[in-house]
């Protein structure tokens, strides 16, 4: 399956506009893409490694505002309406605009410890998962070390890329 829209027909603008949210408030990921290929890849699997590898060459403070451009899980962007489509759709997926008082209370608690302890908001790839699993993840990874965890959010934000070309797939 390719691209919708193909990016091989798009120029630079029309390429960047189309792939420059796949990575929340990075366009520069697209941009990047765009300059490495000759060609670029067409189907979401290429087009996520193609990221995937540009995100992977920036340095630590690139890596580190990327991670920060993310909005806290059913936190203040949430409730004021400032998430991105993307972000928005994939909360709502998981049911985290209907989340419990008590639930809420949790979040409004652990988004601040988190990012006390680690420096960016938490990230996880919500697709598939209910809000207690994203809870349980969210406590659990409270105990990973600092590189172990930016590492890991590193990765989810690859899932959340490849999991956002994928539905770009017609």
């Amino acid at each position: 399956m390719s691209l919708n829209p193909d990016p091989i027909h798009l120029d630079e603008d029309g390429f960047i506009a189309a792939f420059g949210g796949v990575y929340e408030h990075s366009a520069w990921i697209a941009k990047a893409v765009w300059d490495s290929n000759t060609c670029p890849p067409d189907t979401a699997a290429d087009m996520a490694m193609s990221m995937a590898a540009e995100l992977k060459k920036a340095g630590p403070d690139t890596k580190l505002a990327l991670l920060r451009a993310h909005p806290d899980l059913a936190g203040k962007a949430a409730m004021a309406d400032e998430l991105t489509d993307e972000s928005r759709s994939e909360q709502a997926g998981a049911g985290l605009d209907q989340c419990t008082p008590a639930q809420f209370e949790r979040f409004a608690r652990l988004n601040p410890a988190y990012t006390a302890k680690f420096g960016f908001p938490f990230i996880v790839a919500v697709k598939g998962m209910d809000r207690q699993q994203i809870l349980d993840q969210f406590e659990k990874r409270l105990g990973n070390s600092a590189e172990e965890e930016f590492e890991t959010a590193l990765a989810q934000v690859n899932k959340i890329a490849c999991l956002r070309l994928e539905a770009m797939e017609d």
